[in-house]
């Protein structure tokens, strides 16, 4: 009897829960932002207006995005002309790894042909090691080409996340530098030049 009592009791307790939870709910009070006090916590500076992209720019979502769909970070991040650069750096790896991985294939076959006493693609112009040279060769490029686009993602989704950190950097046009004498060291009798640089 135990057993059946359990469901009983907990189904009591959440609905019990649900209806406290819904008359807390009620009890709140919802303050517009135009009813605000006047000494509230409110930037003067800040306008009241849509918040600029860059404000609401998260290098988290870049990444993810560039991880989910190489490039999209890139987008997001408004580096349109990123894009191009990141898609024929896949493809060209993804052309190597089929390339390599038919021609492995080609010459595996006519290795095992010649081991096997069979007529092979080649008409037997290549001994069983030449053959077997040649297809680990392409078996190493493939597997290069492999990693290659593996660096090729990586660098992607990096690239992504490096780039939206950067979209709130300000880089003014004035920029200076200035180059004057020290006075500093010129009180104590020797030479000397300031340079200072305006950010």
């Amino acid at each position: 009897m135990p057993f059946h009592r359990s469901p009983l009791l907990l189904l009591t307790g959440l609905l019990l829960g649900t209806v406290s939870a819904q008359s807390d709910a009620d009890s709140l009070r919802v303050v517009p932002a135009t009813a605000a006090a006047p000494d509230s916590v409110m930037a003067p500076d800040q306008p009241a207006g849509p918040v600029d992209w860059r404000a609401r720019h998260q290098p988290a979502r870049a990444a993810i995005y560039s991880a989910i769909l190489p490039g999209a970070g890139q987008v997001y991040n408004r580096k349109y002309w990123k894009v191009p650069i990141v898609l024929a750096g896949l493809g060209t790896c993804y052309y190597f790894i089929q390339d390599n991985t038919k021609q492995y294939d080609r010459y595996k076959d006519a290795y095992l042909d010649v081991i096997n006493g069979r007529a092979d693609e080649f008409e037997r112009r290549y001994s069983a090691d030449q053959l077997r040279n040649v297809a680990d060769t392409y078996h190493r490029w493939r597997d290069l080409s492999y990693v290659a686009i593996s660096l090729v993602y990586v660098l992607n989704v990096v690239d992504a996340s490096v780039d939206a950190y950067f979209v709130r950097f300000d880089v003014s046009e004035d920029l200076s530098l200035d180059l004057r004498p020290s006075l500093s060291l010129a009180a104590r009798g020797a030479l000397g030049v300031s340079l200072s640089v305006h950010l």
